[in-house]
């Protein structure tokens, strides 16, 4: 597995691992990955107004580390390695909840 990185704007925002950088291509470009961008805020602003520049990247050491974390402590059962898992480097909130905040 590799990992990627998602950044708005050269911010980092997301990071996820993929089997390599087609199938990691793949997953950015997907209109529901962007879609989801566009629900989602950091710091009461949504993470992507579809004008900002979005950029894909191999993920640095630090980050592939933060998702490792964060796969290690999913407590889905269902998960297997070879589904999606997107860490969210910033906090998150989703606009379609209801003032839910979600930090990953």
């Amino acid at each position: 597995m590799d990992y990627f990185t998602v950044e708005i704007a050269g911010r980092a925002i997301a990071s996820f691992r993929s089997e390599n950088h087609e199938e990691a291509t793949h997953f950015f470009e997907a209109e529901d990955f962007r879609d989801d961008l566009t629900v989602l805020e950091s710091e009461g602003q949504p993470l992507w107004d579809r004008k900002a520049t979005l950029s894909l990247r191999k993920a640095t050491a630090e980050e592939a580390s933060e998702v490792e974390h964060a796969y290690e402590f999913d407590d889905d059962p269902e998960r297997t390695i070879e589904d999606e898992f997107v860490v969210f480097l910033v906090p998150v909130a989703d606009l379609t909840d209801e003032g839910e905040d979600t930090e990953d």
